[in-house]
């Protein structure tokens, strides 16, 4: 039985109606999954580039969903996987900013598209520290409070290393946070 509603994956089977069908779930998951990718690569523009690869992906592997998770969970591995691999590609420009992280807090500000204050800012930089997994499973757990089950789809691995991993990075997020300036 189909998990986002039969007419789409129906008009998603149809070669007359993909397109169509393909346009609504750009403009249904558009919105989150930028968010989602956001929260992995901070900048507007880099989020932007990567909403666009993922749709890219989305659209070249369509043929190949197979209905046996739901389109989101689907859409979901898809945007991650091509947030780490931006990231990975970028290692060395995002290493060095990363080792400027008062630069990640004042980039933030700066950003027309983030609406946030001081200390959201600094969470972001705490989360930015993170190695690139510990940020991702922090991220989908803080902000989209994905259940350890689903990520354990998106991301390929085990319950337990993703429990881990979170409490680690939470760890690390609040020692950086008790160091930070804004809270001494």
């Amino acid at each position: 039985m189909p998990y986002d509603g039969s007419d789409l994956l129906k008009q998603l089977s149809d070669p007359h109606q993909k397109r169509k069908a393909f346009e609504q779930i750009v403009r249904q998951y558009s919105e989150t999954l930028y968010w989602k990718i956001r929260r992995i690569v901070l900048t507007h523009d880099d989020a932007n580039d990567v909403l666009q690869n993922t749709f890219v992906k989305a659209w070249v592997n369509l043929d190949d969903f197979q209905n046996l998770s739901k389109i989101s969970t689907w859409l979901y591995r898809i945007a991650v996987n091509e947030s780490l691999d931006f990231l990975r590609k970028n290692k060395h420009s995002f290493d060095a900013s990363v080792d400027e992280m008062a630069g990640v807090a004042n980039l933030l500000l700066a950003d027309d598209y983030f609406d946030g204050d001081q200390a959201q800012a600094l969470l972001q930089e705490a989360i930015a520290k993170l190695p690139d997994v510990q940020r991702t499973v922090f991220t989908l757990r803080y902000y989209d409070n994905m259940k350890y089950s689903e990520m354990s789809k998106v991301l390929h691995t085990s319950e337990g290393a993703l429990k881990a991993s979170y409490h680690i990075a939470v760890q690390k997020v609040t020692d950086y946070l008790k160091n930070s300036k804004l809270y001494q």
